[in-house]
């Protein structure tokens, strides 16, 4: 059974970026589509619910051998196994997801509810991301950004509705892709625009892109 593993690869390459000796031509080879939910509990920002779509390459790697009944489709049961690999594999590089309130980190919990599906040849990863404690949903400064800082993944925000808020939500309240001039979302942006450049401009991408959550003040 094929178990291509995305963060044994990424971890390699993150490791070379955080020693100072990646390469400047560094490129990715992993792409994965980004949709993110705000996920709201009792007036509190509770977490994410991410919908993650990785390009055809990486699904064909994945996904061999893994419909054991030959009907040519592939259920959650068959992928199951595939979704802990993931996971697990995550959990070492904070679910490549960074949320900060003003200047502080937030940590997060464990994952929960993760599941594959295969739709159109494309293998997407959905899971609910928590906070490890909420943060009130009108609180100022709440951002986050899913990025790969060794650039061997490439999150690309998703071209329609990349982020939204769940139920819950403050009436309002909306999320600002870009919008808080943070200077490392801004350069990683920069260079997924040269990637983008790269391939002859036909694929416009918002690597790195830091999202703010802003309500109106009372």
């Amino acid at each position: 059974m094929n178990r291509f593993r995305l963060l044994g690869l990424a971890g390699a390459t993150w490791a070379l970026a955080a020693a100072g000796t990646l390469p400047a031509a560094a490129h990715p080879h992993v792409w994965v589509k980004v949709e993110t939910k705000v996920v709201y509990d009792k007036g509190a920002i509770s977490g994410f619910a991410h919908r993650w779509t990785f390009d055809d390459l990486y699904t064909a790697m994945a996904i061999q051998g893994l419909d054991t009944n030959n009907d040519g489709a592939y259920d959650r049961k068959e992928l199951a196994e595939l979704a802990q690999v993931n996971m697990d594999g995550l959990k070492e590089f904070d679910y490549f997801t960074f949320a900060k309130l003003g200047a502080g980190d937030l940590k997060l919990a464990d994952p929960k509810d993760y599941w594959l599906e295969v739709n159109d040849g494309v293998l997407t990863l959905n899971f609910v991301l928590p906070l490890a404690a909420p943060v009130l949903a009108e609180a100022e400064g709440f951002t986050f950004t899913v990025t790969d800082p060794s650039y061997f993944i490439a999150f690309d925000l998703a071209e329609k509705s990349p982020v939204t808020l769940g139920d819950g939500a403050p009436q309002g309240c909306v999320a600002e892709i870009g919008g808080q001039g943070d200077k490392a979302s801004d350069d990683t942006a920069r260079l997924g625009q040269a990637f983008s450049n790269q391939l002859g401009g036909a694929y416009p991408m918002a690597i790195g892109k830091s999202v703010a959550i802003v309500c109106p003040k009372s």
